[in-house]
């Protein structure tokens, strides 16, 4: 058995999923890697805003990479006793969104490997989407489906899994029975 752990931080929109996942990083008392999944558009001054309060927030001994795209590569090129954040699975998702099924299933499956296989802690931010109504465009609905079932997937390997919604905090690993994923 490895001294690693995976875990999942997952929630609603300004939750304080964020919050919690870079409390927990800063607990493990390890190397911390802040791994920023968003594409940087330095014309969208509110994008830009809130990159820059993330980026505010973490303490400046932690090392960050911009990862927008080759996350299992990321995983898997962790150093051991490091803690990986990754913030968050919706924004990488959203930048491989055009992928066609064929190539989701394989990029899915490689995330899950790397995860499986990680010498490193792993903290996972997932935004839940799926609460509200189904949205109009297939576009929408692909990218909801899609977070859904990997969040699911991730939550079935990861322990502990936390729910943040309206500033609390909610251990689903002790609070919750898991379900088996296909």
């Amino acid at each position: 058995m490895t001294d690693h752990q995976l875990i999942l931080v997952t929630g609603p929109a300004r939750s304080g999923k964020s919050e919690w996942a870079e409390t927990l990083a800063n607990c493990s008392g390890k190397t911390v890697i802040y791994v920023a999944t968003a594409q940087t558009d330095l014309t969208d001054h509110e994008w830009q805003t809130r990159i820059e309060q993330h980026r505010q927030r973490r303490p400046s001994t932690w090392q960050t990479l911009a990862i927008p795209i080759a996350l299992a590569e990321a995983i898997q090129s962790a150093p051991p006793n490091s803690c990986l954040l990754i913030d968050s699975l919706g924004t990488w998702l959203a930048n491989l969104l055009e992928q066609d099924e064929a190539t989701w299933s394989k990029t899915v499956r490689e995330l899950l490997s790397s995860l499986h296989h990680a010498t490193s802690d792993v903290i996972v931010v997932a935004e839940e989407t799926g609460w509200g109504i189904v949205p109009a465009y297939p576009i929408g609905r692909v990218f909801r489906d899609r977070l859904g079932t990997l969040a699911r997937h991730i939550g079935a390997i990861a322990h502990p899994v936390y729910l943040v919604t309206g500033g609390h905090v909610l251990n689903l690993s002790t609070l919750g029975t898991p379900l088996k994923t296909d």
